[in-house]
Formats: C-alpha cells, structure tokens, sequence
C-alpha cells in the first residue's frame, strides 16, 4: 500500500564526524514489514542534533547520516505487518526513539527508551531531515489531524523529554519547579508543560529576550539571569515563595555549571532532574548538604508511548504553544551557527519543500 512516492528526494547528510552537512539529492527507502514511510513535512531542529554531526558522545553515529528526530508528516506506505490502525493518510511523528524491540524487560515495562536494541533516529539511524523518512510501526506518534504539522514538530522531541521529567520529579500542582536553561527550545516547553500541570516556576536562563519571553509569554512567576547574578543560588532560593528553594528543578542547560548549583538551591526534600546533556560533563553535589537536605538527583530520558501521547494531548488542547520560527531545509546550517552561539531563542523548524 502506498501513494505515489519519487525516487529521490532531498535531505541534509553528513559524510564524517565534525560535518558539515551536505544538503543534496538521495534515494527514497523503503519500509519493511513492521515499518512505515512518512513524507515528512517539517522537522524541528534540537541540540542533540548538533551533538550527532560533532561525534562528541560517546554512542558513536551512523555514517553517512540524515539527522533529525522532530518529524512530523504523513504516512505514505507501510509494510506488510502493520496494523490497520494506522493507515496511509495518516498523520505521525518520527521521534528520537525510531524503534525498540518490544520485548525486553524495559519494553514490557514502558520503559522502551532503555532497550539495549533501541534505534535512535537522526543518530543509529536516518531520522527527519530528508523528505521521507522510515520509522517502526509502533513507535511513531499519532497525531490529530487538527493539529498543525509545523507547529507540533518541536514537541515530538523537546515536549516529550521536558513533560517526561517533569513528571520524574515528583513535583505536585502548586509547588515550584526551577527550569534551567528556561528560554532555548527545552526549557521554552518546559514552562508551558509546568504551567498546565500546575506547578509555580523559576526560569533561569540570561538574556533581555529570554527574560521577556520567559515572564510575559511563557507565565513564569520569576526570572534568574546566571550570567548578571551575584549569587545564583541565593537569587534562587529569594524567589520562592517562603525562601526554602524550588521543590524540584529540571536542567536542560547546554552546559556544566548549572548541574553542579542545583543542588545547593533545590529545597529540602526536593528533586534534581537532568535532562540536557552537555557534552563530558559531570554531576556534582555536595555530600553532606545532600544527606541532609535529603535531597534525589535522577536522570531522566525521553518518554514512551504514553507520555508521547499525554504530551500531544497537552497540545491539542491548546495549553502549549511552542516558540517556533520555520525556515527551509536547506537552511540547517545557518540554524547549526545560531545554535553554536547560543543565539536561539524558542525552536527552529525546518520546511522540507525549501
């Protein structure tokens, strides 16, 4: 089963480590038994993909490699093994996690981002920077066809991972959560997601435009700025409400330092959450405050199937509203350039039909 479906088509390829990407014309691929093949129409761009053509992880990449992993389109042929509840029409996303093999312990306890055989699209395999792209059956989103491609492609990555540690924190409607690295496309999200859940938030981030953006559009109650503060932990801690420091803080920095504050201002019985992952870097607390406060410092990972659709869901229903400016495929450069000077504010996404 399928539409009408070129040969070729146009993608973004990196041929060694370190780039640069190569924007040219490859071959259309052709799903397997349990896989699908969407004509993506928009693809967010997301730090992980800078992290993919830079080789700077230690999971070394496929090579030649499309990257990507925040597309959402079409399905335009499937294989012989997939259910009719998905059909040619239909609207999905290809996500980070392209496919796991279902079986494992960590599969059949919803944990199938923890598959030792997990594919990993626009990293192990090709992801959403081409027109077409091959993603497992079971794995990709199903999204409404009311909402809009462009604007739901940052959510299939950054929505997910934000909303998936926002509920690894523990953090209950009314308390507070700080987001760290509040104003790029993450931390953007993640203001959202803790406001529709309830939750009172800190961004801390610097910046002018992230500050406006953080307190007049994303509903922030307070706003650090590490770059001009003198003391980031008190400044912190004086923005809650009774002093005590945010009940739980979520880390989508690009860089070391803030993982190793959090620690110090997250209050007693409170809850670390790292999401971002600068690369080499490492977490670092003080013992004894630790044990004291009682403090928890977890990891968390992008979600599963069930957060992929609670978090669409969130967005359906109107209570998120990703930042978003669209520019051309063709153009991932310049956005890989704005990103290397951390100059993004929001999310980028890329049109395939330019």
């Amino acid at each position: 089963m399928s539409q009408n479906i070129p040969e070729k088509q146009w993608a973004q390829v990196i041929e060694k480590t370190g780039g640069p990407v190569e924007y040219k014309e490859i071959p259309v691929q052709k799903p397997g038994p349990d896989e699908v093949l969407v004509n993506i129409k928009y693809s967010g761009v997301c730090h992980t993909d800078l992290h993919a053509v830079n080789g700077d992880w230690p999971i070394p990449t496929k090579l030649p490699l499309v990257g990507g992993h925040e597309g959402a389109g079409v399905v335009v042929a499937k294989g012989d093994l997939v259910d009719e509840d998905l059909k040619i029409g239909d609207h999905v996303g290809v996500k980070w996690l392209n496919g796991s093999c279902l079986a494992c312990d960590f599969c059949q306890q919803a944990d199938e981002p923890l598959c030792s055989k997990a594919l990993l699209s626009g990293y192990t395999v090709d992801g959403s920077f081409q027109q077409y792209a091959i993603a497992k059956a079971a794995h990709v989103a199903r999204i409404h066809k009311d909402i809009p491609l462009d604007a739901i492609a940052p959510v299939l990555c950054a929505g997910i991972t934000v909303y998936k540690g926002l509920k690894e924190s523990g953090a209950k409607p009314g308390q507070t959560v700080a987001i760290v690295g509040a104003g790029g496309g993450l931390g953007s999200l993640a203001q959202q997601y803790a406001k529709a859940m309830g939750l009172r938030t800190i961004a801390i981030d610097s910046g002018d435009e992230k500050k406006k953006m953080c307190l007049e559009q994303l509903g922030s109650h307070a706003f650090v700025d590490f770059a001009t503060s003198k003391n980031v932990v008190k400044d912190v801690q004086a923005a809650t409400e009774d002093g005590l420091g945010p009940h739980a803080v979520i880390l989508v920095a690009v860089n070391e330092k803030p993982f190793q504050q959090a620690a110090e201002y997250v209050r007693p019985r409170g809850t670390v959450v790292a999401i971002g992952l600068p690369a080499g870097a490492y977490l670092k607390a003080p013992v004894f405050e630790s044990v004291l406060k009682m403090i928890t410092i977890k990891g968390s990972y992008v979600g599963n199937r069930k957060d992929t659709a609670e978090a669409l869901e969130f967005y359906r229903r109107g209570l998120i509203k990703a930042p978003f400016k669209v520019v051309g495929l063709s153009e991932l450069q310049k956005v890989y350039d704005l990103m290397h000077k951390g100059q993004i504010a929001g999310r980028y996404v890329l049109d395939t039909t330019k």
